[in-house]
């Protein structure tokens, strides 16, 4: 049995606890619970687990007695010495109401081939659990998913090194650094490549990230912990006092929460030049001072559309994006392939510079969104989509690409527009149906004039007709067209 598998056989199992109605979101969160306890048993490391809480105390009790066993066990495993222990059961709580549905939980758990599941990856089969909550659109899950192949394909352009400090400062999930690290273990044989101190940094300092909702930290602790990431991963805001020490970073690759700030808020933090209550263009301004100022230090971070042309203090935090960096590329994203339907989105690329000056000099754009398929379940967005874009991106010389979704703008061009960036995009073939009509005055005029002409012909079809009744007019002898033929061409009836 594969790791796909798997995950569908977990995955049904939410349907048990439909009946003590808890939400797809909540039977993940519980799931990690119990696949924490299981998977440390699978991998030998239950030493941190106080004996009476491990995994096969829960597979000898049943009922009510594991019910309560359970609780409690939620309860003392979070005041644990254990940092991990901690953090995956801080205000751990079981939402399963019945006795027999979480011992059927636990017997569906122990009874799967684990055997198959550590020879493809736990860390994967836990990714995939996350990828399938993230898919059920009810669960409000996708809010902090990022789609696989997108994260993958940012990562390959970022191209993260050994050595370099990686950081999400939105990690839902730790998506971005999950793919960040197994792109340096792929360059470095998974780090036998490194000296032991490069390779201890690589688990422990190189990943880390900042995480805002309690629930979705526990999940990227967990999956962080399957892939053997030990970096720190923090609750908390980085709007607030907490990002203040997020610096010096050598890459950034995030997808920031959508939306203003609840309530209207400005961030709590005071080190950001420019006050707004919009939460990406704060993480933009993060995000851009948080790189080491190095010309190399380099991010990723996806954004909607309105971060390209709000006005006001919008366009100083670009104008100010694009001193103090080279934002070299802008991807624009297609509709649908985020859980939120009709979300637009873009991919800025950018480097930061070694002065706070002039960094920008021009911006090459591509457009993946225009004239593309509607991308949704069923037609999902693969790695051959983004080959393209891929080629252009990678292109020593990108004024030799021949691509039509490919372009470049000055930045004296961009000044002139507001620092607006909501360049690129090409012609919409779905609109060029309407390019050859003719202008509508016209159009009126020509259908009066025709309507008047086939007035014309059915008056004088009506005296032809009459003269037929009374055996004056000989119609069809001579050869020539009838008013009635005629009338039947103008108006278009047979």
């Amino acid at each position: 049995m594969g790791n796909q598998q798997i995950v569908q056989k977990l995955w049904n199992l939410c349907n048990v606890l439909r009946d003590d109605g808890i939400t797809y979101h909540q039977y993940v969160t519980e799931l990690t619970y119990l696949l924490f306890l299981k998977m440390m048993k699978e991998t030998d490391n239950e030493g941190a687990i106080p004996e009476e809480y491990r995994w096969d105390s829960l597979i000898n009790i049943h009922g009510l007695e594991l019910k309560k066993h359970y609780q409690t066990l939620l309860i003392d495993l979070a005041n644990e010495g254990n940092e991990v222990l901690q953090q995956i059961y801080t205000n751990a709580k079981t939402n399963i109401d019945e006795p027999k549905n979480l011992e059927k939980i636990v017997r569906s758990i122990e009874e799967l081939d684990w055997y198959s599941a550590k020879e493809e990856g736990l860390g994967d089969l836990y990714e995939g659990l996350l990828e399938k909550n993230a898919s059920e659109t009810k669960s409000g899950a996708g809010q902090y998913f990022t789609p696989r192949v997108l994260i993958d394909e940012i990562v390959k352009l970022v191209n993260p090194q050994p050595g370099e400090r990686c950081n999400d400062p939105a990690a839902g999930t730790f998506g971005f650094m999950i793919a960040a690290d197994r792109h340096v273990r792929q360059q470095t044989d998974d780090y036998f490549d490194l000296g032991e101190k490069e390779a201890e940094f690589q688990k422990n300092k190189a990943f880390t990230g900042v995480e805002l909702v309690k629930d979705t930290h526990r999940l990227a602790l967990m999956n962080a912990m399957l892939h053997d990431i030990q970096g720190e991963i923090t609750l908390g805001d980085t709007l607030s006092e907490v990002g203040k020490s997020m610096k010096n970073y050598d890459v950034i690759m995030t997808n920031p929460p959508f939306g203003t700030k609840q309530g209207g808020e400005r961030p709590t933090r005071d080190d950001l030049t420019f006050a707004t209550t919009n939460k990406q263009l704060n993480f933009l301004q993060h995000i851009y001072r948080a790189l080491k100022p190095n010309g190399e230090a380099r991010a990723a971070v996806i954004l909607p559309d309105n971060v390209l042309f709000e006005s006001g203090t919008g366009a100083k935090i670009r104008e100010d994006l694009m001193d103090k960096c080279n934002l070299h590329t802008i991807l624009r994203l297609p509709t649908g392939i985020f859980y939120a339907q009709g979300v637009k989105t873009n991919v800025l690329f950018f480097t930061r510079g070694t002065t706070d000056k002039n960094n920008t000099e021009d911006i090459w754009v591509y457009d993946l969104r225009t004239n593309m398929p509607k991308f949704g379940k069923r037609t999902p967005l693969n790695e051959k989509h983004f080959e393209p874009f891929v080629k252009a991106y990678e292109s020593e010389d990108r004024a030799s690409v021949k691509d039509d979704r490919f372009n470049v703008f000055t930045r004296d061009e961009i000044q002139k527009k507001d620092n607006s960036l909501d360049i690129g995009l090409i012609a919409d073939e779905s609109l060029s149906v309407y390019e050859n009509l003719p202008e509508p005055i016209d159009s009126a005029e020509e259908a009066i004039a025709k309507l008047e002409q086939a007035v014309g012909l059915l008056n004088e079809v009506v005296t032809e007709l009459r003269e037929v009744e009374n055996g004056t007019n000989n119609v069809g002898t001579t050869g020539e067209k009838s008013k009635v033929a005629e009338t039947a061409e103008v108006t278009g009836n047979e």
